[in-house]
């Protein structure tokens, strides 16, 4: 998705523009395509901060932090996954060191207030094995919007209380 339909200040589309090729890379080489969109969304968010931590600083250190960020949100550090790099192989390969990725990670997930599970910033596969994503208030109650009736449902992806994935998934 370019810059433009990402709703990228027109001040900072160039840079994120670079840092959409740096994520976009590695993420095809190292990860999938679903881990360099769920990059781009955060790099996108973080342009629409005022003032936007990406005015300054190197755009290769806000790759790699994206790719940090994005893979400590789905687990990317944890052998169990299917997808799996340590900490230590995405400084390696990025080429930024492990501290500077960890500070500026613990910055981004800080100003933008992100943790584990973070259905924004989650790939398909986890959200849909969340049973966090899907707990919905229903006339009172807790309950999983699975096991709703599909219009309620429907009303709930609308108001973006409740992940839209495929049937598929």
């Amino acid at each position: 998705m370019p810059a433009k339909l990402l709703q990228i200040p027109e001040s900072l589309r160039d840079d994120c523009e670079e840092i959409f090729k740096l994520t976009d890379a590695f993420s095809a080489e190292h990860l999938d395509a679903e881990y360099g969109q769920l990059c781009r969304k955060l790099i996108a968010k973080l342009a629409r901060k005022r003032p936007s931590p990406l005015a300054r600083g190197d755009l290769r250190i806000w790759a790699a932090t994206a790719l940090y960020v994005i893979g400590g949100i789905n687990f990317l550090f944890d052998r169990a996954q299917d997808i799996f790099m340590t900490g230590d192989q995405l400084s390696e390969l990025t080429g930024v060191s492990k501290s500077t990725l960890s500070n500026k990670a613990k910055q981004v997930r800080e100003l933008l207030k992100v943790q584990h599970f973070d259905p924004e910033f989650s790939r398909r596969k986890l959200l849909a094995n969340n049973p966090i994503a899907w707990m919905v208030e229903f006339n009172g109650v807790i309950v999983d919007a699975r096991a709703l009736p599909p219009e309620v449902q429907a009303d709930a992806r609308r108001r973006g209380l409740i992940p839209d994935l495929p049937d598929s998934e």
